[in-house]
C-alpha cells in the first residue's frame, strides 16, 4: 500500500525495511541508519525517512525511506540493501528470542492486537506467533495508519514529525548513556512533559490527557505482569527532586512559548512541538483532519483543534517513547509521574508578595 499523493507531488513512494535484531538498536541506528540517510540525502536522493520499533514476529526495526524522485528509487533500494545486509554481516545481534520474558512480552502484545481470524498468517503450528529469522530483513509494504493520524493530511503531518522525532532519538544515542535505565526514562520523562506541555497549553486539558494515558497503558496490560501500580508511589518518592523541578520548568518555558529557556536537546523539541500544535491547528481548522472511530466503523471529521490534538498527542508521544525503547509499563509510570509532579506544584504555597 502506497500513501496516496497529489500527481504534482515530485516524490517517490515510500519504501519500507524490517531488519530483525534482538539486541539494541543502538547499533543499527548509529552505524547503519545513520549514514545511510545522510548518505542519501548528500547525493539528493531522500525526501524523507524515520524508523519504529516493532514486534510482529520478533523484534525488529522498521526503517522507512522516501526517494527524492520515482527515478531515484531504484538507486534508494540497492543502497539500503547493501547496507543492511552489510551491517548484519557484521554486527549481527546474539540474542534469540524464544523463551522467557521477552518471547511472553510479544505474545501477549500479539494476542492484544490480533484477536481475530487476521492472525492466522503469523502464527505457528502451536497457534503462537511466528518467529522470523534473527539478522534478517525485507522490504515489505508501507502501511500508514490513515484512520489514527486523520487521513492523507494527517499522516503527511505525522511522518513529517516522524523524521524529526528519529533524528532526536539517533543523536540522543550518540550522546548519551541511554543504556541506564535511570538515564533513558529521565531523558524519556522530559520529552514527554515538552511534548505534552506545547501540545496542551491548557492545565487542565493536559493532567487529563496524562491521566487519560496512564489509564489506557495499565489497562491496556491488565492481567498480565508487564505493568505494575504497586511501588509508584515508592519510586516517586526516591525521585530526585531536581527531576520534579525541571518538569515545572519545562512546563512553563513551553506553556510561554519560550523555548529558548530549556537547555540542550530540549529546546530544539520544545520548537519543533510548539511548530507541531500550528500545524495540527491548521489541518483541524480547514477540515483535513478526518480519523476512523475506534470500532471502526465511521470516519471522524475533526475542525476543533481542542479535540484534534489530544487525539494525536497520545500516538506521537508514543511513538517518540517507542524509538528510545522505552516499555509500556514504563510509559504508564512516567505518566503518573508527570501528572502527580504537576498537581504538587500546583498545591505548593507561593512565596507571598513583597511589601
Amino acid at each position: 500500500m502506497t500513501t496516496p499523493r497529489p500527481t504534482a507531488d515530485p516524490r517517490g513512494d515510500w519504501q519500507a525495511y524490517h531488519v530483525f535484531y534482538a539486541a539494541s538498536t543502538r547499533p543499527f541506528l548509529l552505524q547503519c541508519a545513520r549514514p545511510l540517510v545522510a548518505e542519501l540525502s548528500r547525493d539528493g536522493l531522500l525526501a524523507g525517512y524515520f524508523f519504529i520499533n516493532y514486534w510482529l514476529e520478533g523484534p525488529h526495526i522498521r526503517l522507512r525511506l522516501r526517494p527524492s524522485s520515482p527515478r531515484a528509487a531504484d538507486e534508494v533500494t540497492e543502497r539500503a540493501t547493501a547496507a543492511i545486509a552489510e551491517f548484519l554481516r557484521r554486527r549481527p545481534a546474539l540474542y534469540e528470542v524464544k523463551d522467557g520474558f521477552l518471547a511472553e512480552l510479544y505474545n501477549t502484545l500479539f494476542e492484544l492486537e490480533y484477536p481475530g481470524g487476521e492472525r492466522d498468517r503469523y502464527t505457528d503450528a502451536a497457534g503462537r506467533m511466528r518467529l522470523r529469522s534473527n539478522n534478517s530483513f525485507s522490504p515489505e509494504p508501507y502501511e500508514p495508519e490513515y484512520g489514527k493520524y486523520g487521513g492523507p493530511a494527517g499522516v503527511e503531518l505525522a511522518e513529517w514529525h516522524f523524521q524529526r522525532s528519529s533524528d532526536l532519538v539517533i543523536d540522543a544515542a550518540a550522546t548519551m548513556n541511554l543504556h541506564l535505565r535511570t538515564v533513558l526514562l529521565g531523558v524519556s520523562a522530559q520529552l514527554m512533559m515538552t511534548m505534552g506541555g506545547s501540545l496542551l497549553p491548557d492545565e487542565d486539558v493536559l493532567l487529563e490527557f496524562l491521566d487519560r494515558y496512564h489509564a489506557f497503558w495499565n489497562s491496556a496490560f491488565s492481567g498480565t505482569n508487564f505493568t505494575a501500580q504497586d511501588g509508584y508511589d515508592r519510586a516517586y518518592r526516591s525521585m530526585d527532586a531536581t527531576l520534579t523541578r525541571r518538569f515545572r520548568e519545562i512546563r512553563r518555558a513551553v506553556t510561554a512559548e519560550v523555548p529558548g529557556q530549556l537547555p540542550g536537546f530540549l529546546q530544539g523539541w520544545a520548537e519543533h512541538c510548539l511548530e507541531l500544535r500550528g500545524r495540527v491547528e491548521t489541518l483541524a481548522r480547514g477540515g483535513d483532519l478526518v480519523f476512523r472511530s475506534w470500532d471502526g466503523t465511521r470516519d471522524l471529521h475533526v475542525t476543533d483543534p481542542g479535540q484534534a490534538l489530544p487525539m494525536l498527542a497520545s500516538p506521537y508521544m508514543h511513538m517518540t517513547n517507542n524509538r528510545l525503547s522505552v516499555s509500556v509499563r514504563d510509559e504508564a509510570y512516567l505518566s503518573y509521574v508527570l501528572g502527580r509532579a504537576l498537581r504538587e506544584a500546583d498545591a505548593e504555597p507561593q512565596p507571598s508578595a513583597a511589601p
